[in-house]
């Protein structure tokens, strides 16, 4: 059976995820989104935990409609060796491998760097630890926030007399997945353009991405020897910039940005301060508490409809706080097709985020919501691996899918 085609720029693209949760399976649904073929592999019993995440639908459980959209999902017991041979030949199908299980788990069941490379010669696997595969701590167990910790992130966010603070979602689980699909590209990219391309391992860290991006830290630490703290909404790496939220006459809430010169003197401007003063960088530091106060009291005295519109007309780089409610409504979302709607066999329609990154000529889609249990065994097993009528029986019957 040949991979249905698929719109999308990854389209033909073969993907295995011997992998759950957040990180690892959220780099394969990216990939999935712009039309590669993503194999999803689960325990028969309970399938993957993410399964029962988060609130439910009449015992419908939502986030996983999302999480796992656009796969196929097949169950295999990798706890026995019938289970480990099937995962085997599924790397030997495979592009690209994911997995997120302990680094001594998956050499116990031979589906490490080293077995999995001896099979498909020219695979790349990325492999997503808490703390990296080489590293002494390679065996802990870890989780998106304890990587957020780890990366400075939290120790940044947050006001100057409060505690550390978390975003309010998987920041550390996401944006390790939305590097390790880069980091796939980038293998594959050199797959595609070395003759002698003898596979990849890409080794990330739940930490990784997000020390990475907070690029400023390390330099500003080894060159001022002063560590970066909470500066609420404003950041340390841009002191003289307007950078807060301000509350509304009407109890909305909205964000105010200035990264540039002109900017910082269009909001001098807007609250009656002579934009001379805020000339230069050493001005702006100086009288930087000044132009919040007086901002502050602006906001506060209108409604959020009157600010945004007196904003715009001075190029106040400003936007509303927007709630879940606010996005769904709002116009640039729906001119840019960011929410689409897509029939579930559960729930039937149901609106969710649509593909991103944009790519004009060869788009992606969300062709499915999270597949059932075991959905695709056959068309896997039966299609893609060419398992006999035997074979499945056999497995079958002993619980191995």
């Amino acid at each position: 059976m040949s991979l249905v085609e698929r719109k999308g720029p990854l389209a033909g693209l073969k993907v295995v995820e011997i992998a759950h949760v957040i990180a690892g399976p959220l780099a394969g649904t990216f990939l999935a989104d712009l039309g590669a073929e993503v194999v999803h592999v689960e325990d028969p019993g309970s399938g993957d935990p993410q399964r029962g995440a988060g609130p439910a639908k009449d015992g419908i459980h939502l986030w996983w409609k999302v999480a796992a959209r656009n796969k196929r999902s097949v169950t295999l017991n990798l706890r026995e060796d019938a289970g480990r041979d099937v995962a085997r030949r599924l790397a030997a199908w495979a592009d690209v491998v994911i997995t997120n299980f302990r680094v001594s788990t998956l050499e116990k069941w031979g589906l490490d760097w080293t077995a999995l490379h001896e099979v498909n010669p020219q695979l790349v696997l990325l492999q997503v630890t808490g703390y990296g595969a080489t590293s002494s701590k390679k065996n802990q167990p870890g989780f998106g926030k304890v990587g957020e910790a780890m990366s400075g992130v939290v120790h940044l966010t947050g006001f100057t007399d409060g505690p550390p603070v978390h975003t309010g979602f998987s920041h550390g689980d996401s944006v390790t997945g939305l590097m390790g699909a880069y980091a796939v590209q980038a293998a594959l990219y050199r797959k595609a353009n070395d003759p002698e391309f003898d596979g990849e391992w890409i080794d990330l860290a739940l930490y990784d991405s997000l020390f990475r991006l907070v690029e400023w830290q390390v330099i500003f630490y080894d060159q001022l020897g002063e560590a970066p703290g909470r500066f609420g909404n404003r950041l340390a790496a841009a002191p003289a910039a307007v950078i807060n939220t301000y509350k509304t006459g009407d109890d909305r809430w909205l964000t105010v940005t200035s990264g540039t010169p002109r900017s910082v003197r269009n909001v001098a401007a807007l609250v009656g301060e002579s934009p001379d003063d805020y000339a230069t960088p050493a001005a702006q530091v100086e009288r930087r508490d000044h132009l919040d106060a007086r901002l502050a009291q602006w906001v506060s005295e209108r409604p959020l409809d009157e600010c945004m519109k007196v904003m715009t007309e001075l190029e106040v780089v400003a936007s509303p706080i927007f709630t879940v409610e606010d996005i769904v409504a709002d116009q640039t979302y729906q001119e840019r097709g960011n929410i689409v709607t897509v029939d579930d066999p559960d729930l039937g329609p149901v609106r969710m985020q649509g593909v991103i990154p944009k790519l004009t000529n060869h788009p992606g889609e969300v062709w499915r919501t999270a597949p059932a249990l075991g959905e695709d065994n056959d068309r896997v097993y039966r299609g893609y691996l060419g398992l006999t009528d035997g074979e499945l029986e056999t497995l079958g019957e002993a619980g191995t899918i």
